[in-house]
């Protein structure tokens, strides 16, 4: 029980108490805060930032490296003054497991603020060829496919001269170019008596992604029936977003063309026959680009060419052949 010389003393400094109760608080809430709550804040924040990219564009092919520019707007939180310190993204082709990393952008120093333009454009040099060949695949044969982005970066809140340690770390869905479906081709023309670029049309290739590919010269080898016909050639293959239109050129057995125009079962087609299309090499300034024509080569596209006109000029009949019996 306490005694009146005590209360006495506790009624005369209870100034100083209370000053001593304010420095413990102090000394154990505000490092609290700072070190456990203010840094959890802010990477709350960070995780609800939205991330959409508008647009990306592979540039510059060559064997070793290539141009990468990127567009995007990120959402967030504009409450709370922030800025996020500069950092390196790794990107992996999400839909495998574990994720795979197949490229490193930069990005740059971004803020709080509610709505904000990040463009990136940087040379990237090819560190894992056999990954990046296994995004384009994924790239090429998937109607979507989920992309990684994930860096560490510092965070610096106003007002707070620490800068607290964070990760970046944003999973988006992209469309992919769902193996070329609705490729088409148009306006064939063939030659029977030529062995060399006997075969000319104008292809047709949709592009339903958002990037912009700068493939190069590529030429594919051609299936007719299962069997190799020959190559088709398309020169500065370059892919926006929507539709595209390139001249094709090629290299073309015509005996089993002109057979399957005039004899069953394709002569039932009344000219429009099947192919099939796989990427066979890719040539950009010279130089190969082995990312592109292993994705290409990994899956085959197929086209159906009405040749029926293109027969009929140069005198092939086009049907079953009928013969009469006396």
């Amino acid at each position: 029980m306490a005694t009146p010389a005590k209360k006495n003393h506790f009624k005369r400094f209870w100034w100083a108490y209370l000053l001593a109760f304010l420095v413990v608080a102090t000394v154990v809430i505000v490092p609290s805060v700072l070190l456990v709550a203010v840094p959890r804040s802010a990477q709350q924040r960070l995780n609800a930032a939205k991330l959409a990219i508008d647009g990306i564009a592979i540039t510059n092919t060559q064997t070793d490296s290539l141009a990468i520019a990127i567009n995007s707007t990120i959402r967030a939180d504009d409450s709370v003054h922030a800025t996020v310190d500069p950092f390196q993204g790794t990107l992996y082709l999400a839909d495998v497991d574990p994720p795979l990393a197949f490229a490193q952008i930069d990005f740059p120093q971004t803020s709080s603020s509610s709505l904000q333009t990040v463009n990136i454009s940087q040379e990237m040099q090819v560190l894992d060829i056999g990954a990046l060949t296994a995004f384009n695949t994924a790239l090429l044969s998937n109607e979507t496919l989920s992309v990684q982005v994930k860096g560490d970066t510092h965070i610096h809140v106003r007002g707070i001269s620490r800068a607290y340690s964070a990760t970046f770390d944003k999973t988006m869905t992209l469309n992919g170019l769902n193996n070329f479906e609705g490729l088409s081709i148009s306006d064939p023309s063939i030659s029977a008596l030529s062995t060399n670029n006997n075969f000319n049309a104008t292809a047709h290739i949709p592009n339903r992604s958002i990037l912009t590919l700068e493939i190069g010269n590529t030429t594919f080898t051609t299936y007719f029936n299962g069997s190799e016909i020959g190559q088709a050639t398309i020169n500065n293959l370059v892919l926006y977003p929507g539709s595209n239109t390139f001249p094709i050129t090629g290299n073309i057995q015509q005996l089993p063309i002109i057979n399957a125009l005039t004899q069953e079962p394709f002569c039932k087609l009344n000219g429009t026959l099947p192919f099939e299309l796989s990427g066979n090499n890719i040539v950009n300034d010279g130089q190969v680009i082995a990312y592109f024509r292993d994705a290409l080569t990994a899956t085959n596209q197929s086209v159906t060419i009405d040749l029926s006109e293109a027969a009929r000029r140069i005198g092939i009949p086009v049907g079953c052949n009928t013969t009469s019996s006396g």
